[in-house]
């Protein structure tokens, strides 16, 4: 497989005649720059190294257009409870399959789905893993790169029991979590280079104290972990008035924050929380159309990436799919927040929205020699990008201007219209309409 990209965007410059050639995995195997275009190679314009969607829950899409006019996260919540209690291993195959199409058109080449829709709605098992089997197949199907991040979820907020509506969600304990999370990991070993398995602790409200520890000993060293933290202030003050500690506080007694690890969400934090992220070497996954759209508020990504924690961005709960519009309201906050322009370089947004974005899921930096040969080309003649320097594509352009995306060589496309049917047909059953 050979890609030949005019002009290439990476680490803030424009390289111009960029040969990439992969193997059959779709890896990096030579890249040569200031080449004219071979005959056999797919020729891009204008393209930078693909995008990392680094936190996504792709049921969560079915509750765009239905709870934006009112309410808190808790409300939200209550919805989406709904929308997951109806979720059958064939309709999510259906429905994730057009998610992740959605996500491959608008640029984003991997995607970390923090996927805890486990089990039946009355908590007992799928044979074979039904539910985590879908979503590799989903992903498969429309060509994205998927990291599945296996989700622990034990409680119900701290002290609390699962409510009916969260057995589907629960592990049982650590030991049959990690049992299944193994056998998991067997199943899909070797599937597809597309498919690879992570971990998460769904939060401190959802996974006890006397299980943090336990459950990461039990994990390979070698793959990525996330969590949700400090999304909400009543997180932080229920884990406080339990503990004694901030969320924060909690991981790093329990030895959870380490490299691997990255906190999603991160808004509402101490300057004693900066410090302790930075001093592990996490990674800080930011999710600002999520957090702007559940009014979670805006949380400090300038002060952790100054401190040496690595930035990635999410799409979360798929309200809007577009990692352009990610990194640009990632600025956009950070200039509300601080009432001064530029905080985020462009060359820094590129970084965060890919390279970062990667290594959040365990993945090599892509469209570099050893890394997958992710792309994306980006049409800087549009409406929104014409006359502007090819560098701050972040600031300019959206979903609409991505032309084509390559994801392990290959470009990937999908009929607009058969994507939004098949989300139609998918949300209608959720909710018990007719499409």
């Amino acid at each position: 497989m050979r890609v030949w990209v005019d002009r290439m965007l990476r680490g803030g410059e424009v390289m111009r005649g960029v040969l990439f050639d992969a193997d059959a995995t779709g890896t990096v195997v030579a890249e040569t720059s200031g080449v004219p275009r071979p005959d056999d190679a797919v020729a891009l314009q204008v393209a930078a190294p693909g995008f990392a969607n680094a936190h996504s829950h792709a049921f969560h899409r079915a509750l765009r257009g239905r709870t934006h006019e009112s309410g808190s996260f808790w409300t939200w919540r209550e919805l989406m409870y709904r929308a997951a209690g109806r979720l059958t291993p064939d309709l999510y195959r259906e429905f994730a399959t057009a998610v992740f199409s959605e996500m491959a058109a608008a640029g984003w080449t991997s995607v970390g789905e923090f996927h805890y829709v486990h089990h039946r709605p009355d908590g007992t098992p799928y044979p074979d893993h039904a539910m985590e089997i879908a979503l590799a197949d989903a992903a498969e199907a429309a060509g994205i790169r998927l990291v599945l991040l296996d989700t622990l979820y034990l409680a119900g907020g701290i002290g609390r029991p699962l409510a009916a509506e969260q057995l589907r969600f629960g592990g049982g304990s650590v030991d049959r979590w990690l049992e299944r999370w193994h056998a998991l990991r067997a199943e899909l070993d070797g599937r597809s280079p597309l498919v690879t398995i992570g971990a998460a602790l769904h939060s401190v409200r959802a996974v006890p104290r006397d299980a943090l520890s336990a459950a990461v000993g039990g994990l390979p060293a070698s793959v990525p972990l996330h969590i949700h933290l400090s999304e909400q202030p009543a997180e932080n003050d229920a884990c406080v008035a339990a503990h004694g500690l901030t969320p924060t506080a909690l991981l790093a007694a329990e030895g959870v924050l380490s490299p691997r690890l990255s906190v999603v969400h991160a808004t509402h934090l101490t300057e004693a929380d900066i410090r302790m992220l930075a001093d592990a070497g996490v990674t800080a996954v930011f999710c600002p159309t999520t957090e702007a759209d559940l009014g979670d508020g805006i949380g400090p990504a300038l002060e952790l990436h100054d401190a040496g924690v690595r930035i990635a961005v999410g799409s979360d709960q798929n309200a809007v799919v577009d990692p352009l519009l990610e990194l640009r309201a990632l600025e956009a906050g950070e200039r509300m927040r601080s009432l001064r322009r530029g905080r985020f370089t462009p060359a820094q947004l590129w970084r965060i929205g890919s390279d970062d974005g990667y290594a959040a899921l365990g993945l090599p930096a892509p469209a570099r020699l050893g890394g997958p040969l992710d792309l994306v080309e980006i049409d800087a003649r549009t409406v929104r990008t014409a006359g502007g320097a090819l560098e701050q594509l972040p600031l300019t352009a959206t979903a609409s201007d991505v032309r084509r995306t390559v994801i392990g060589g290959r470009v990937v496309s999908r009929d607009s219209d058969d994507t939004a049917d098949a989300l139609q047909r998918s949300i209608a059953s959720l909710f018990g309409e007719a499409p």
